[in-house]
C-alpha cells in the first residue's frame, strides 16, 4: 500500500497576494470608480491582507478599467486611507519602460512584469514575442533596480495556452532561464487559462526551482475548470509560500478566451487554515467584504464560502442578491 504523506503545516505561513483591484476588476465590464477601488483596498488590507496588486500601468484604451492607477496611488498613500499602510505593499502591473516611470513616480511599493510563456499569447496580449517580452523584463529589471523598486515577474500561460494548447516543460524551462538572466525578486507561475492539475503543478515548481535557484516562488491560478483550491494545496505542499487570490473569486484574463474566475480569497484561506497554515488575514473579515463587492461589480461572484460560512459554526455572509 502506498504511504500517504502528511505535511505538518502548523507555524507555517503562507502569504497573500490579493488581486481584486486589478486583476480582478480589469475582467468586469463596468469600470468601478476610484473610489471603490480604493475602497476594496482599504477593505481587505484591514482584514489583514499585507501585499496587494493594485493598480496596472497600461494602455487605457485597451484596458479603460484600470486608467485610474496614478489616482488610487495618490489616494491609498494620503495619510489614514490604509490602516497600517507602512507594513503594506501595493504593487503596480507594468508591461514595458513607460509603464516602469508612471508606476514610480505613482509611487508603487513594487512592480510585477509579465511574460508570457507562448508566442501566439504574447502578441495578442503584448503586441511582442516571448524573446522580445524577456528581453523587455532585462530593461525593465535594471532601471527598477536602479530606482531601488522590487520587481517581480509573472511567467504567464505557464500551464497552457488558449491559442497553442500544453506548454512543454522544455519551453517552459527556456523562459524560465531566461527571465532569471536578470533575477527578479520573486517569480510568479500563473495558470492564466486554469488548465492545470496538482500534478503539473508539482512538476513545474520543481523546474522553477532548479532553474531559479534562490528566487521566491509564488503562484496565480485560476479556477476556469474548478482545479484552483487543489492546485493551490499541491503548490504549498511543494513549498511555495506566496499564492495570489481575489476576494469573491471576481476576474480573469481579458485577453484570453473563457479565461474566467480566479481562486477566491476567502475559499483559499479556508482551505489553509484547515491545513493549519498561517496566512494573517482574518476570514470573517474577508467574507465580509462580498456582499459589498457585489454590489460593485453588479452581479453575484463565484466564491462559495461567503455563502455556506465557516465551519463549525453557523455564520454564512449572505449575498448582495444582485443578479
Amino acid at each position: 500500500m502506498e504511504t500517504v504523506r502528511i505535511v505538518d503545516a502548523r507555524g507555517v505561513e503562507v502569504s497573500i497576494v490579493e488581486v481584486s483591484a486589478r486583476d480582478g476588476l480589469q475582467s468586469e465590464p463596468v469600470v468601478a470608480s476610484t473610489a471603490d477601488k480604493v475602497e476594496l483596498l482599504r477593505r481587505t488590507t484591514a482584514a489583514g491582507v499585507r501585499r496587494a496588486e493594485a493598480v496596472s500601468f497600461v494602455n487605457p484604451a485597451r484596458v479603460p478599467q484600470m486608467a485610474d492607477a496614478a489616482a488610487v496611488m495618490a489616494a491609498v498613500n494620503t495619510p489614514g486611507v490604509i490602516e497600517h499602510r507602512h507594513e503594506v505593499r501595493f504593487a503596480g502591473l507594468v508591461l514595458n519602460r513607460r509603464g516602469l516611470d508612471q508606476a514610480i513616480e505613482a509611487g508603487v511599493d513594487e512592480i510585477n512584469v509579465v511574460v508570457v510563456a507562448t508566442d501566439t499569447y504574447a502578441e495578442r496580449n503584448q503586441g511582442r514575442t516571448t524573446e522580445q517580452l524577456v528581453d523587455t523584463w532585462h530593461d525593465i529589471a535594471r532601471a527598477a533596480a536602479a530606482a531601488g523598486l522590487p520587481a517581480g515577474v509573472t511567467i504567464s500561460a505557464a500551464f497552457g495556452c488558449p491559442f497553442e494548447g500544453e506548454v512543454g516543460l522544455d519551453r517552459l524551462a527556456a523562459v524560465i532561464a531566461g527571465v532569471v538572466e536578470q533575477p527578479p525578486a520573486e517569480l510568479t507561475l500563473a495558470d492564466s487559462i486554469g488548465v492545470a492539475s496538482p500534478r503539473d503543478v508539482r512538476e513545474r515548481v520543481a523546474l522553477a526551482r532548479d532553474i531559479a535557484q534562490g528566487v521566491a516562488l509564488r503562484a496565480h491560478f485560476h479556477n476556469t475548470r474548478n482545479t484552483g483550491l487543489a492546485n493551490a494545496a499541491a503548490a504549498v505542499d511543494a513549498g511555495v509560500r506566496t499564492l495570489d487570490a481575489s476576494v469573491g473569486g471576481v476576474g480573469g484574463c481579458p485577453f484570453a478566451p473563457n479565461a474566467t474566475g480566479n481562486v477566491p480569497t476567502e475559499d483559499l484561506l479556508y482551505l489553509l487554515h484547515r491545513m493549519g497554515y498561517d496566512t494573517g488575514v482574518d476570514l470573517d473579515a474577508m467574507c465580509a467584504i462580498v456582499p459589498w463587492l457585489e454590489t460593485v461589480v453588479g452581479h453575484g461572484v463565484p466564491g462559495l464560502l461567503s455563502r455556506a460560512g465557516d465551519f463549525p459554526g453557523d455564520r454564512a455572509w449572505p449575498a448582495a442578491g444582485v443578479s
